[in-house]
């Protein structure tokens, strides 16, 4: 009765995964999962920083301007472009972080994608002085992030799989 049980589970198992690659193969979703969502925020960055011309205290300037405040009782709060793009980020990051769970092939795909994100963006913040911001670094730090996460979570779902399927 015992080996029965694991036998069910593992068939379930296998039954659920097959039917998650067929619907992922024929649905739209999969052009959604490749394009790492990390890339917006860069070129939002860059198209701001561009607009803004010459030096690149321009740009530190202008993630500097105060968008809106906020009363409390403790003193005004203002919200900052460079803190908005941040938020913006970390959302990103976020929907990126749960579309990693998965272990397709449009999975990998992203993956392999967001370390060029990251690359991109390093040499950016490293090379041009106008993304020599705070903001893109941290947004390069999300970059990083994104990419590692992304590989770690891929290679522990995969270890899972592997050994539910050896048992």
């Amino acid at each position: 009765m015992a080996g029965g049980g694991d036998n069910g589970v593992l068939l379930g198992m296998t039954a659920a995964n097959q039917a998650r690659r067929a619907g992922g193969s024929k649905g739209g979703s999969s052009m959604f999962n490749v394009i790492p969502l990390l890339i917006i925020p860069v070129i939002v960055y860059s198209v701001l920083v561009i607009f803004t011309g010459g030096e690149p205290s321009a740009a530190a300037a202008l993630m500097d301007n105060t968008v809106f405040q906020v009363p409390l009782v403790s003193g005004p709060w203002g919200m900052k472009v460079g803190d908005l793009l941040i938020i913006f980020a970390l959302i990103m990051m976020f929907i990126e972080l749960v579309k990693s769970a998965g272990t397709g092939t449009a999975t990998i795909i992203n993956h392999g994608l967001s370390m060029a994100v990251f690359v991109i963006a390093m040499a950016l913040f490293l090379l041009v002085g106008r993304f020599g911001t705070s903001v893109f670094f941290l947004i390069t730090m999300m970059a990083l992030m994104d990419t590692v996460a992304g590989f770690v979570v891929t290679i522990v779902a995969a270890r899972r799989d592997l050994a539910v399927g050896g048992e």
